[in-house]
């Protein structure tokens, strides 16, 4: 019988997998930073070596800055909710980028997002006035007495919405005074009244500047200010083209506001006073303050998913005490152990066990299945999940940062902050783009000066000031983190958690799926069908001294063993010198009730090296020798005891009533299904008749697995591996997506590139249509970002002048790129709606 290798003591952490593998034998290892790293497949090796920084520990940068990696190696070694090193803000379009304040992004410009998490956090009040409450340590202004440290649920953290405020208050009162000042300058064009002789005087120059000056200084302040922030990174970005733009239109405006009447000629190229363009900044200003508001809301709603989930847990618990009284608790006193009361309505506050009563739990928000879950004493509980009309007393088993509603939080938050591959096309345009986008307006602005009509030099500026606004990239750099952002937690909200967008973007071309029976295909929960007694040891002994070994074990079988033990009252016995054996069994010195012996659970290559030698027989048909019957399938095994033979077992792992429904649905969609086991070849070839399956691969170990995944891939297929996420950890890596299969709490979060809490294929093809909606919406966000640019810079550089005799409006220009933006985010929100 198999079970997982303690780790031995020379052995190191493979860092992208997660696996322990032995320096002198493992196969693959490479260099980085003067350290040599091991690795359990080459799969493993070209990962790491494309891109290092992602798998080890982040080093700080200046201004409190951090480079973060989604290092699989601290998911193993630490919850997957911790939060980063550093920070608790980042930025969507480049997630490397981490904060411990809101601010901007010195990249690309945009506002910090907060880094939503779920835990606790430590608050300090004042002992005589508790309403004094502060986020580090101080002294209270009351009393002066010095503030106490107290752990507080973190939850869903308020939401930071002072960027909205400002820009909001911003726009407002920039467009309180764009209007007027539009009037005043176009309206004087259009009539022919006072309006239009007090535009002709110079008295109108001043009071164009009096009303521009405010929204284009203090309203555009922060456009400026990231602007010129963008020019001393080298990371030239939109608000690089914003401020250029708008502040060229204004301090050419000024110039010729306050130089004398005899210059003033000379600039209007001999047509009297040159025109002034406070209105083109001013509306500029207003246009980019509207879509900066429009965007800030609407990117509110992309951490939707992550705040439903936050808002689950309650605040408090009832914990019944050892002498039977219950009183309510706050989450963050709640330690392993506790008894809780969980009445009818109410949410389960952590992971843990039910040991009294029978309830209905909805666990739809963490599964996403809509049937409630009868659960009965010892069934797995899940922390957020919505008690229906009974009343239980469970144990609580894993609190903080360790439940399952913790993980999945930190996993989402995780994959919201990846890069897809496809971003790097749009990282490639973006970095030529603003550079060439300013080169444009410089040419535009030499043929309009040289060859463009009178006024050459007003037209020119104008073209010039249209370029860089209507070609600013943001449309371009939201199209991708936008969809996975909103992706990633519609897949949440339906038991599918992606850990980087990378998986995301490979699901949708895979053509091969790989999948595990044991826990994948079948339940995962196997029973005893048959004990086999040989000697004169009784069945209650056998499965005592079985069951006690088993239960240091994570093989699926073992669970079989022990839920029989305990279905007969039998209790576990003390375990020493406990030893696994890979695909072959365990072994341990049992401390029974005659004194201490030697009991072994395995195949019958393990019990015949024991010395063993006895016929067997399988369904009354065939007949065998434990010395000659290799051939026997891996669901039936011996126990030792003593160095004698004392019982056959028989354990069947029955099928999932969805696999065959998941099967046929993604054999419809173009994806071959293979059969991948350890288990003997007639229990291998007997479900997969039943379920269609051609292709099966049995009596295949754990470390072949990988091999097998690598043979298909080396024929050009597209390979997915669906796991239990323990033993097939190296296939996991191996495969193009690993998809580790969890049930509950038991799902290995670390292990693969997508988890599925279900635990079924169901999962899968939930996994594929979130893939492909998020794919088709990526490549439509940049279809258009990629459409508007290369239609709008033409344009706005005066294409239609030849034949139409018009150029395009700055402020046109500005309402256009506002709305581009827009745009690509209420699109990448309409995956909110996909159904999977």
């Amino acid at each position: 019988m198999q079970s997982n290798v303690k780790p031995a003591t020379d052995s190191v952490i493979d860092p992208v997998c997660g696996m322990r593998v032995s320096p002198p034998t493992a196969p693959a290892s490479r260099e980085h930073g003067g350290k040599k790293y091991f690795f359990c497949c080459n799969h493993c090796a070209e990962k790491f070596a494309a891109d290092p920084g992602q798998y080890l520990a982040p080093k700080s940068a200046a201004s409190g800055l951090v480079q973060l990696g989604a290092a699989r190696l601290r998911a193993v070694a630490q919850p997957v909710s911790a939060k980063p090193a550093a920070g608790e803000y980042f930025c969507p379009m480049d997630p490397e980028v981490v904060s411990d304040k809101p601010g901007a992004c010195p990249k690309c410009g945009m506002a910090l997002e907060p880094d939503l998490h779920l835990g606790t956090k430590t608050e300090y009040s004042c002992p005589m006035h508790p309403e004094v409450v502060s986020g580090k340590p101080g002294f209270c202004p009351k009393c002066g007495m010095a503030l106490e440290p107290r752990v507080t649920a973190a939850g869903a953290p308020e939401e930071d919405d002072s960027e909205l405020r400002s820009m909001t208050l911003r726009f407002w009162i920039g467009a309180a005074l764009t209007v007027p000042l539009l009037v005043i300058s176009m309206g004087g064009m259009l009539t022919s009244g006072w309006l239009h002789h007090f535009e002709m005087t110079r008295a109108t120059a001043w009071l164009q500047l009096a009303l521009a000056a405010p929204v284009v200084l203090w309203g555009g302040g922060p456009f400026f200010q990231r602007g010129w922030n963008s020019v001393r990174a080298h990371n030239l970005n939109m608000f690089t083209l914003i401020a250029m733009g708008t502040g060229v239109a204004f301090a050419y405006s000024l110039l010729v506001t306050v130089l004398p009447a005899n210059f003033l000629s000379a600039i209007a190229g001999g047509e009297g006073r040159p025109d002034v363009y406070f209105e083109v900044s001013a509306a500029i200003i207003v246009l980019v303050l509207l879509g900066q508001v429009m965007e800030l809301r609407a990117r509110k709603h992309t951490g939707s998913a992550i705040r439903a989930l936050l808002d689950l847990t309650p605040k408090l618990a009832r914990r019944v005490a050892a002498d039977g009284t219950e009183t309510d608790v706050s989450i963050t006193q709640i330690v392993v152990g506790d008894r809780l009361r969980i009445r009818p309505g109410e949410k389960i506050p952590v992971d843990g066990r039910v040991e009294e009563g029978k309830t209905t739990l909805d666990e739809s928000m963490i599964t996403g299945e809509a049937v409630p879950v009868l659960k009965r004493p010892s069934d797995k509980v899940i922390g957020g999940t919505l008690n229906g009309t009974g009343s239980v007393l469970m144990v609580a088993e894993r609190v903080g940062s360790e439940t399952l509603l913790a993980q999945i939080v930190g996993m989402v938050a995780t994959a919201q902050r990846s890069r897809a591959p496809i971003q790097r096309l749009a990282d490639r345009v973006a970095s030529i783009f603003v550079p060439a986008v300013i080169a444009c307006a410089v040419a535009a602005f030499v043929g309009w000066f040289f060859f463009g009509p009178e006024p050459r030099l007003a037209h020119a500026l104008v073209s010039a000031v249209a370029v860089l606004i209507i070609a600013c990239p943001c449309a371009l750099g939201l199209a991708t983190p936008m969809a996975i952002m909103v992706g990633t937690g519609q897949g949440a909200r339906n038991g599918v958690l992606v850990r980087d967008a990378r998986a995301l973007e490979s699901m949708e071309k895979i053509d091969t799926l790989v999948v595990d029976k044991t826990g994948t295909l079948t339940l995962g929960k196997p029973e005893v069908t048959e004990i086999k007694l040989y000697g004169n040891f009784s069945e209650q002994d056998v499965l005592q001294f079985a069951a006690s070994v088993e239960s240091n074990s994570e093989h699926p079988l073992a669970g079989g063993v022990i839920r029989a033990a305990q279905q007969r009252g039998l209790p576990l016995l003390p375990v020493t010198n406990f030893e696994a054996q890979p695909g072959r069994g365990v072994a341990a010195t049992v401390a029974g009730p005659r004194g201490s012996i030697r009991v072994i659970v395995g195949n019958s290559e393990m019990i015949r090296e024991a010395g063993a030698e006895v016929k067997v027989v399988i369904g009354g048909a065939s007949v065998f020798t434990v010395s000659n019957a290799p051939e026997l399938p891996s669901s039936v095994f011996f126990v030792g005891i003593g160095r004698k033979l004392a019982a056959m077992i028989v354990v069947a792992d029955p099928l999932r009533d969805s696999t065959a429904d998941a099967l046929k649905g993604l054999r419809s969609d173009g994806v071959e299904v293979m059969m991948a086991t350890g288990d003997h070849r007639s229990v291998a070839t007997r479900i997969a008749q039943r379920l269609g399956i051609e292709r099966i691969e049995a009596e295949v170990l754990p470390q072949h697995k990988a091999e097998l995944v690598r043979d298909l891939q080396s024929h050009g297929k597209r390979v997915a591996m669906a796991g239990d996420g323990v033993n097939d950890a190296p296939a996991l890596a191996q495969a193009d997506v690993g998809i580790a299969m969890g049930t509950g709490t038991d799902v290995a979060l670390e292990s693969g590139d997508i988890a599925l809490l279900k635990g079924d294929l169901r999962g899968i093809v939930r996994a594929r249509r979130l893939s492909k909606a998020v794919m088709r919406n990526i490549r439509q966000n940049l279809f258009f970002a990629f459409v508007y640019n290369a239609a709008g810079i033409p344009l706005a550089a005066g294409a239609l002048y030849p034949l139409f005799h018009m150029t395009l409006n700055p402020i046109f220009a500005a309402a256009a790129m506002s709305l581009s933006s827009v745009s690509v985010i209420t699109n990448s929100l309409r995956l909110r709606r996909v159904k999977l």
